[in-house]
């Protein structure tokens, strides 16, 4: 599928630009799943100057979505109408140090770059980020956490430009943090964010990275196209464990299966489609309310228009091969 090239129904997007417009730009090369039709436009601007600029520009009826590196978006075959901002590490990859225990890093760093920088600065409370195959941009929208910690708990502030090319700072308490969630505007794009450690010797954290390190290699599919963690954790339970009593771990739906080694993480063996992934998806939650009454929540999200395969159906056969 290819979209009307906006480029052409509207020039005057490219004029003063400093940073790169596609048109038709294959999501299956961003997204770690390797799907998706293509985003009708993407902008990678050159820094916030450049993203301000662009947006008090664009007109208010085309629609944006910011991705970051990917790690968790599941883009359906239809593809992203409108425009797709993915900031760039030339403009939003730095990080510095701004006081004695607080580090300022651009919304396209890595998480796991900034455990790195860190641990050299002699910080302890972000070895978490590690074993987080993500963006900052993505772990401030969705309070990202693990082994106990989460972004809320390292955030101090941060920077974002509104739909008009506005420049806004939020505070800790202004992103309404909750479990996977935040309640912050989601007109808002963020470019940068404070973050504040604690005192405390190099070597102790680099410990506890490869602690992460080690228990992610140990237990979870890292080297397959996966999104990470396909569902979240219900109240008083973990996701895995619903799914594998619900009967699904290796569960398939054409190219895309849960993994066998750790049954809350979707892979693309090879041939999947973003309907297969979905349709897998929907039948695993489909069979955990059936089996246990729970209804898992998505935690990878699901965008972009249907393809020529339509909306996803949940398959309730036996367990096995799900179509």
């Amino acid at each position: 599928m290819r979209f009307p090239d906006l480029l052409e129904i509207h020039p005057s997007l490219g004029e003063g630009v400093r940073g790169k417009l596609t048109s038709n730009q294959p999501m299956s090369a961003v997204t770690w799943f390797r799907t998706g039709g293509p985003a009708q436009l993407m902008f990678q601007p050159a820094d916030e100057d450049d993203l301000a600029a662009f947006l008090a520009g664009l007109p208010k009826d085309i629609p944006i979505l910011p991705v970051g590196l990917g790690s968790n978006l599941l883009i359906r075959d239809g593809g992203l109408e409108g425009v797709v901002i993915r900031l760039s590490a030339k403009g939003f990859g730095a990080i510095e140090q701004v006081g004695e225990t607080r580090l300022r890093a651009g919304a396209a760093v890595p998480d796991k770059r900034l455990s790195e920088a860190a641990a050299k600065a002699g910080l302890g409370g972000f070895a978490f980020y590690t074993g987080i195959p993500g963006g900052l941009g993505g772990a401030l929208r969705m309070n990202a956490g693990a082994h106990g910690t989460e972004t809320r708990d390292r955030m101090v502030e941060l920077t974002a430009i509104d739909r008009d090319g506005n420049r806004h700072v939020l505070s800790n308490a202004d992103m309404g943090y909750a479990y996977r969630h935040s309640s912050a505007s989601r007109d808002l794009i963020f470019t940068s964010a404070v973050f504040e450690g604690v005192p405390q010797e190099e070597a102790s954290v680099r410990q506890e990275m490869a602690d992460v390190v080690d228990h992610r290699e140990k237990a979870q599919p890292i080297r397959e196209k996966t999104g990470g963690s396909t569902f979240k954790n219900p109240p008083g339970t973990s996701a895995w464990k619903e799914v594998d009593a619900a009967g699904c771990r290796g569960l398939r739906v054409g190219g895309a299966q849960m993994s066998e080694m750790h049954c809350n993480f979707m892979i693309n063996t090879g041939s999947a489609t973003g309907h297969d992934l979905e349709l897998l998806g929907e039948t695993v939650r489909a069979r955990v309310l059936q089996h246990s009454g729970i209804r898992l929540e998505w935690e990878i999200k699901r965008l972009g228009l249907f393809g020529d395969t339509g909306v996803v159906e949940p398959f309730l056969g036996p367990e096995g091969e799900a179509a």
